[in-house]
This record gives structure tokens, C-alpha cells and sequence, in this order.
């Protein structure tokens, strides 16, 4: 037992390393980003990555503790929409290495957790755009848990600008009670001027018919159409020779199905 600690412990104490480098980038984000979702939820303390990032990481260091609190930390992702923003944040300000060392010490500590694991890597999924490591996240993950299934299904939003602009909203269920949000302002010939993602958002806080973005109050509108609404304005952004938006192509597989 003590030689598994160790080992995992060596793996968490990477992965705390590397997750330390994007916190304060994250924080940053987070502490200037204006949600699209419109009520903030109350929520119970749970430990932050700050908690977990004092933890002691000398090797001498490297004891069941590290473990434990990872892996309290990690828990927490399960019930709380902050705690999973601010874990998909940090990892999406990390370079290709350091997320590949973050994967590796979750594949590592899975087990110890009694939370599902879609829990700890949905955040990490919703803005990891890389195909293989998509496909690592998504192999680890295994089946889904019938306890994490969404509880609610997608749907859309649409509104248009008095200049023409049309702005929609895809809300789309990820596990148990959390949600992301594409919203984005687009010409069907022109392709898009913005687009904003919510990788995770409590579900009971996501935008609804009536929401105002823009001075624009959504409407509901059926997601099928909307979505190839969508994929025509991503034709017309590629023909423009404009970059896609990274938020697009998160929601790629959206697009070609």
C-alpha cells in the first residue's frame, strides 16, 4: 500500500506542479469573466486549488497527504459549478505537456474517488480541442454512470439584432446537474463577430427564453434548425479565410452531425 501511495503521490505532486501554473492565470479569467449564465448558485465550502497547491510538494514531501487532498479536490468537482469552471480553466491555460501530466495523475487516482469519473474530466474535456487528447479523456472516462446522465436535454436560444445580427444560445446538458453554453453573434454570409463559451455552469443557473444579450431578449427555438443555422455561418467564417473560434471547435462534432 505504502509503495502505491508513493507512486500515485509522485504522479499528484506532477500534477499539482503543473496545475499551480495555471491557477493564478485562471483566477485572472475568472475574476474578470462576466458568466452567461444569469443566477448565481449557493454553495457549500469545498477545497480550492489553492488548498490543494499548499500542500507541500518536495519529494520528501510526497505522502498520502498530497494524495488525500488531490483527491478532495478532485471530489468536490461533482457538486460544484465554480470548483469544475475554475478546474477546466486552469487546465485549459496549461501547455500540451502539462496536461498530458494531469491526465496521467487522474488515470492514476480514479479509483480512489467515489465521485463518477466523468466528474473530473468533463471540465477538462469541454476545453480540450486536441483529438487524441479528446479521445483519452473520453476513453477514461468508460462508460457512462447512469447516476451522472444529464437530467435534461439540450436546447436553444435565438434572438435577432436590429442591425441583423443574429445571436443564439446551445445549451447543452454535460453530467448530473451541470450544463455548458455556446452563445454567439453571427451573418449567415459572413460567418461570426463573437463567440463565448461556459465550458460548466450550474444547469438551474444556464440562460432561458428570455435572457437579454446584447439588449437581444432570446426566444426559445428548435435545436435542429438552429444548428444548421450554425453550420452555415462556420462555412461562411472558413470562406472568409478567418480562424474558427476556439469555442467552435470544442463543439465541432455539433457541426458534422
Amino acid at each position: 500500500m505504502t509503495g502505491i501511495v508513493r507512486e500515485s503521490g509522485a504522479a499528484v505532486s506532477d500534477a499539482i506542479e503543473v496545475l499551480v501554473v495555471g491557477c493564478e492565470a485562471a483566477h485572472n479569467l475568472l475574476s474578470n469573466v462576466t458568466p452567461l449564465m444569469t443566477q448565481p448558485q449557493q454553495r457549500s465550502k469545498q477545497p480550492s486549488m489553492s488548498d490543494v497547491a499548499s500542500v507541500p510538494r518536495s519529494a520528501a514531501a510526497v505522502d498520502a497527504r498530497v494524495v488525500d487532498a488531490w483527491c478532495e479536490w478532485l471530489g468536490a468537482l461533482a457538486t460544484d459549478a465554480e470548483a469544475a469552471l475554475a478546474a477546466a480553466m486552469a487546465y485549459k491555460q496549461l501547455d500540451a505537456s502539462a496536461r498530458d501530466t494531469w491526465l496521467s495523475a487522474l488515470e492514476q487516482d480514479a479509483l480512489r474517488l467515489s465521485v463518477p469519473r466523468i466528474a473530473v474530466y468533463a471540465p477538462l474535456l469541454a476545453v480540450e480541442s486536441d483529438p487524441t487528447r479528446r479521445a483519452r479523456i473520453t476513453e477514461a472516462m468508460g462508460p457512462l454512470d447512469a447516476t451522472a446522465t444529464p437530467r435534461t436535454p439540450a436546447y436553444g436560444l435565438s434572438g435577432r439584432s436590429r442591425d441583423g445580427t443574429r445571436i443564439a444560445m446551445i445549451v447543452t446538458p454535460l453530467y448530473l446537474d451541470f450544463a455548458q453554453v455556446l452563445a454567439c453573434a453571427y451573418r449567415l454570409a459572413e460567418g461570426f463577430s463573437w463567440v463565448k463559451h461556459d465550458p460548466i455552469v450550474d444547469r438551474r443557473g444556464a440562460p432561458t427564453a428570455g435572457t437579454r444579450v446584447e439588449d437581444v431578449a432570446l426566444e426559445s427555438a428548435p435545436l435542429k434548425p438552429l444548428v444548421d443555422e450554425l453550420a452555415h455561418a462556420v462555412l461562411a467564417h472558413k470562406r472568409s479565410g478567418r480562424k474558427l473560434p476556439e469555442a467552435l471547435r470544442v463543439f465541432a462534432d455539433l457541426f458534422t452531425t
